[in-house]
């Protein structure tokens, strides 16, 4: 009877033991992931590498290109443990893979992309999730292999993602990630600056979610008017949706400061909104609407901007669902990449369908006139 008493109190006292250098260990992380927590200040400045001297012209065509390359990650075997989804028969689905799968799929994503941009030589390209010195992306510098295939280009980045280790999941951890936005100009910048968005404050998604921000590049035009080109990533895991409108909010009222000084503004990205709500459900496929998907339209934005719908936007969306593998007709597909521009640019767009072979998103192409 001694002896099972005996077991009994050292069992006690090992799962006490054990329960107290478990919350240790946590608290020891929740400490550490704060240590490492910040949130860079409004209006600063961007560093504008290899500047360009040649000036945009009123009259005369150019091209610009938004792309988000997923970190090099989301090719078409990719899926991402963050996303969450249903079947239409109601079965649940969550992907996989905190990682790239590897270094060689990281370089050969990043490669893609890059021959993607230069089949299209646009004269400015806006890229999302590029990767400086990350886990995930098995330090690959994105940034630098971008800015050494485009050596004629302006470059100008912007970090949005900057965390500690992220233990998640654990079995495949998201790690330190060092990321942001990219933007390219064959022509004058005089001047390049970083606007942040408002994001969550709560006490697990600050840890996880971006520093979300837009660039907002000053490009001067021949007439003494310049075009003011924005590069924006919303956020996207955003319950209700109350920090997009916040985010719609801020940039809204860029826009509209820069159309009443008589500036041209382009608006290229991410929006992590549905073009209209048509775009919401028009493509076939077996999953419901995700829960991240909020819906843009002309009742969102400043009646002094519009957006501009790719005239195949019926045919090419720009985004797939990746809680798992993409399989054409089976995963939820959207268009939530695009461009807004001001009454004095006439442009038009084309979605390029790359078939999500480099990342989750589809390109998409503007061609635009300065008025």
């Amino acid at each position: 009877m001694n002896s099972h008493n005996k077991i009994a109190r050292w069992l006690g006292r090992g799962i006490v033991i054990t329960l107290g250098l478990l919350v240790l260990i946590a608290a020891s992380y929740v400490i550490y992931m704060q240590s490492h927590y910040y949130r860079i200040k409004d209006h600063q400045k961007l560093t504008i590498k290899d500047p360009q001297q040649a000036e945009l012209a009123p009259g005369q065509e150019y091209t610009a290109l938004t792309y988000n390359i997923g970190f090099g990650a989301y090719n078409q075997k990719y899926s991402f443990f963050m996303d969450t989804g249903r079947m239409v028969d109601g079965q649940k689905t969550q992907g996989k893979y905190g990682t790239a799968v590897n270094k060689q799929t990281v370089l050969a994503d990043t490669n893609g992309a890059v021959t993607t941009l230069k089949q299209q030589q646009p004269d400015f390209a806006l890229m999302q999730e590029v990767d400086t010195n990350s886990t995930r992306s098995f330090h690959v510098n994105q940034v630098q292999k971008i800015q050494q295939s485009f050596p004629n280009y302006a470059s100008v980045f912007a970090s949005n993602f900057h965390s500690g280790y992220i233990f998640l999941p654990l079995n495949n951890p998201h790690g330190s990630v060092r990321s942001g936005l990219l933007s390219l100009s064959k022509y004058r910048i005089s001047q390049a600056e970083r606007r942040k968005y408002p994001v969550t404050s709560s006490f697990i998604s600050k840890f996880t979610d971006l520093d979300r921000c837009f660039e907002v590049l000053t490009i001067p035009v021949k007439n003494h008017k310049q075009l003011l080109l924005i590069n924006s990533h919303m956020s996207a895991y955003d319950k209700g949706g109350e920090m997009r409108k916040k985010q719609l909010k801020l940039l809204n009222h860029v826009m509209d400061a820069a159309v009443a000084q008589g500036d041209y503004v382009i608006v290229g990205g991410d929006f992590n909104h549905a073009f209209g709500t048509k775009m919401l459900t028009h493509f076939k496929n077996k999953q419901q609407v995700p829960d991240w998907v909020s819906v843009l339209s002309s009742k969102n934005i400043t009646s002094k901007m519009r957006m501009v719908h790719a005239t195949n936007e019926d045919q090419v969306p720009t985004c797939r669902a990746t809680d798992i593998p993409y399989q054409k007709g089976v995963n939820y597909e959207t268009v939530i990449d695009g461009f807004l521009v001001s009454p004095n640019v006439t442009a038009h767009a084309t979605n390029l369908d790359t078939q999500f072979q480099y990342a989750d998103h589809n390109p998409v192409k503007l061609s635009f006139t300065l008025q």
